[in-house]
């Protein structure tokens, strides 16, 4: 079978050349670091002068998560610290 509606190069070139990447717009933020425009910054929470995320209390959340997860992974075996101990206390003995 024939294709009967052919697009040339020249038109799949047209087309897709609003496909490209783009860099990502960053912008400067009154603690120093770099955030993304209409985003709060990742490091003192803050966005147009005012605290929207606690960040203390988010880096305490996700120390108790993964203290948790580790507690699971131990109690189930799966956890590599305690084959990593195993290991080690096999090859002392």
């Amino acid at each position: 079978m024939v294709v009967r509606m052919r697009v040339n190069r020249s038109k799949t070139g047209k087309r897709r050349s609003h496909h490209g990447l783009q860099k990502a717009r960053v912008s400067t933020c009154a603690c120093g670091a770099l955030r993304q425009s209409h985003r709060a910054c990742p490091n003192c929470g803050k966005y147009n002068g005012r605290v929207t995320i606690d960040v203390v209390a988010r880096t305490k959340r996700d120390q108790r998560r993964t203290a948790k997860k580790q507690k699971e992974l131990r109690e189930s075996g799966q956890s590599s610290e305690t084959k990593e101990t195993k290991e080690t206390t096999e090859a002392k003995a």
